[in-house]
């Protein structure tokens, strides 16, 4: 496809003007450097599209989906690896994509699956083995956060072993591993204590873990599926912000601060689309169509259709169609919440936590609890209060459930009661109301 400032890689021929096959190279530009490397494909200069970089839809060009689809791909993994990399401040070199590029055309072949009989053992090689396999519901690679929550878990469980008073096996993972398991993450590890919902987390990748060697056969002990041996979870006191906050922000001068500008003006594509920090940051030209944003979410794949808000509109006006480049997510926090202080969002808002087993409740200013995730949440809830049914708005913020996106919005008792009056004046009006004597 042509190129654009956010394309990651961008594929040419070698010798555009051969008679004869000639290989198709990919250009990756990172930081004012180009760096080429090799996709080991070869197609005929005639049969080549060099506007959208593919072979061209033409009968002659025998391997064109095979080669198109490798190209595709490549695309998709380059883009991945690079948003990766700069949210996590890695270096970024011309060996070190040389080196990840050669993986994706040479991947290392799966070694056979060992014998796992142990706990340790099947989790491990279950890691090892997580960049091969695909995610079954998608369809898709395992993501490599994914990959990461795994490693964290087990690193964890390992450590919680060095001090348990029983072997850890497959044996061994009954309701009083759990009960000593969730007690040391609670209250055990000294300067590591965690939040309930943080201790959920541990405890759903063991049962990821535990239901993968029961399918194969290898796990038979099957406490880990009791409804006493559950997945902890509280609510979190997370904020979202109105409407008039918005507007707020979107009136806030930051010419004179263009770091700062550049990121509310992404939180607020966020705000204004309930995509997540790892989409609205990559939205391209060709994603939008007709007032339409229709894009793939990079965490779940999902497609997605979204309408363009005025504000969102506005944004890509004012940056040409190309929205700026985002910095990572852990800085954009830090800018969010000097944004917010400009634009004075400094109700107080008590934010409550359990955490080491005790409930602790602390008052902040609204914009210290402000973060790029706070767009999404806001967007959810704001549509809700419109009148959005909950239906719709799941299909743009993906969750599965009615009763999980309940958790998800944030409305007081004051705003419930609001709709419920909402829904009354919409019902009577033109209507006359009266009191059956």
């Amino acid at each position: 496809m042509a190129r654009t400032a956010e394309t990651p890689i961008s594929f040419v021929l070698r010798e555009p003007t051969a008679k004869a096959e000639t290989p198709i190279v990919g250009l990756i530009r990172f930081n004012n450097t180009r760096v080429k490397i090799s996709t080991g494909h070869k197609v005929k200069p005639a049969h080549w599209n060099e506007e959208k970089g593919r072979v061209k839809n033409v009968v002659d060009a025998t391997h064109k989906d095979l080669i198109n689809t490798f190209l595709n791909d490549l695309e998709k993994y380059t883009g991945n690896f690079l948003a990766e990399w700069r949210s996590a401040r890695i270096a970024i070199t011309k060996e070190t994509i040389q080196e990840k590029i050669e993986l994706f055309r040479n991947p290392p072949p799966a070694e056979a699956v060992p014998a796992n009989d142990t706990l340790f053992a099947f989790i491990d090689n279950f890691i090892k083995t997580a960049p091969q396999r695909v995610n079954i519901e998608t369809g898709k690679p395992i993501n490599p956060r994914t990959i990461q929550k795994y490693s964290t878990t087990v690193r964890v469980l390992r450590e919680f072993a060095s001090t348990y008073k029983r072997p850890i096996d497959f044996d061994t993972i009954d309701l009083d591993f759990y009960g000593d398991f969730t007690a040391w993450l609670t209250k055990g590890r000294k300067d590591h204590l965690l939040s309930v919902n943080a201790v959920g987390k541990y405890v759903q990748t063991l049962k990821v873990f535990l239901n993968e060697a029961t399918a194969k056969g290898i796990n038979t002990k099957l406490d880990y599926k009791s409804s006493r041996f559950k997945v902890l979870k509280e609510d979190a006191d997370s904020i979202y912000l109105t409407e008039p906050e918005l507007q707020r922000l979107y009136a806030l001068d930051l010419s004179k601060q263009p770091r700062l500008e550049r990121v509310r003006d992404l939180f607020l594509v966020g705000c204004y689309t309930g995509l997540r920090f790892s989409d609205f940051t990559t939205i391209r030209p060709e994603y939008i169509k007709d007032g339409m944003i229709r894009m793939e979410q990079f965490k779940t794949q999902g497609k997605v259709v979204i309408p363009c808000h005025p504000i969102v509109t506005a944004l890509l006006d004012k940056y040409n169609g190309q929205l700026p480049k985002s910095i990572s997510n852990q800085k954009s926090n830090d800018y969010l919440k000097e944004i917010c202080k400009q634009a004075e969002l400094n109700s107080n808002e008590g934010k409550a936590i359990t955490k080491g087993g005790v409930r602790v409740i602390r008052s902040l200013e609204k914009w210290q609890m402000v973060s790029t995730h706070t767009g999404r949440r806001s967007f959810a809830t704001n549509m809700y209060l419109l009148g959005v049914p909950s239906i719709t708005i799941m299909r743009i913020t993906g969750h599965k459930t009615e009763k999980a996106f309940m958790r998800y919005i944030k409305l007081d008792e004051e705003q419930h009661a609001k709709i419920i009056a909402l829904h009354w004046q919409k019902q009577l009006q033109g209507t006359p109301f009266t009191i059956a004597s």
